[in-house]
């Protein structure tokens, strides 16, 4: 192949992309700027906490294209598997595409080897394909998951954290991600106990969204209203397990009620 030649007032630099563009090889949309975030829907405010039986899971229902709530309803945290769990927040599409694949592997896995990939092995199989999404991350369409779950093997809950590289960190005790992480895990943070049981974890969790949806215009609150609560799941050794809209009524009408 030759060498693409151009003129003076034409010559790409030392831009590669611009010279793969300028030479055909790719098209011009391919390596466009970032996409407009009022084009797509975005996810916010997820939060992880481990407890006493294993970790809780928990995320607003709100989605936000720019300045607009496109969507109150959205499902944020999704099971892996049973003994796992995934919550999202970033661009709304190709992170619960990433999450369907996730799981089609997880099962595909588990039938091929007749057993289920082990914890860390999963938490590494989603940090590659957060690492795959870097490309559309570059153009704005950035996907920052929250991954736990129960170790069989070593009894515990435990949760992982990622960036858009798809760099994986452990965290001990909490994690959170999302537009309103700063202000759901300041309230965790302050309200966290080493041996809380499931119904003040999930106390907490609640009112970590609570404040978070009071500071952050994305993040959606409670909604009794059109019946919006959280989704909040916990994963033990008994498995993944949400919880029913009519408890986390309860537990909201608690806080307001505190509040009041």
């Amino acid at each position: 192949m030759n060498l693409p030649l151009f003129r003076t007032h034409d010559d790409p630099g030392p831009d590669f992309a611009g010279l793969l563009r300028r030479s055909g090889h790719v098209a011009a949309s391919a390596s466009a700027g970032p996409i407009p975030v009022e084009q797509y829907r975005h996810g916010t405010t997820c939060i992880a906490i481990r407890y006493r039986d294993g970790v809780l899971l928990a995320g607003d229902r709100r989605a936000t294209s720019g300045n607009l709530i496109s969507h109150r309803t959205l499902e944020k945290v999704f099971p892996a598997d049973r003994h796992s769990g995934v919550a999202i927040a970033g661009a709304a599409g190709p992170a619960i595409e990433m999450v369907r694949l996730f799981q089609l592997q997880l099962e595909h896995y588990e039938k091929v080897e007749g057993t289920s990939l082990s914890l860390e092995g999963k938490a590494n199989q989603l940090s590659q394909m957060v690492r795959g999404n870097l490309p559309a991350a570059m153009q704005g369409m950035v996907v920052v998951p929250i991954f736990a779950g129960f170790d069989l093997a070593r009894g515990q809950g435990r949760l992982f954290e990622f960036d858009i590289t798809g760099g994986r960190y452990e965290e001990a005790e909490h994690a959170s991600t999302g537009s309103g992480s700063l202000h759901a895990g300041t309230v965790v943070k302050l309200g966290y106990e080493a041996d809380m049981d499931a119904g003040a974890v999930t106390d907490l969790a609640v009112l970590a969204l609570f404040e978070a949806a009071d500071e952050d215009s994305a993040t959606g609150g409670p909604d009794p209203i059109r019946g919006i609560y959280p989704v909040v799941a916990t994963i033990s050794a008994g498995g993944y397990t949400r919880l029913p809209d009519d408890e986390l009524a309860d537990r909201t009408q608690a806080i307001i009620a505190r509040r009041r």
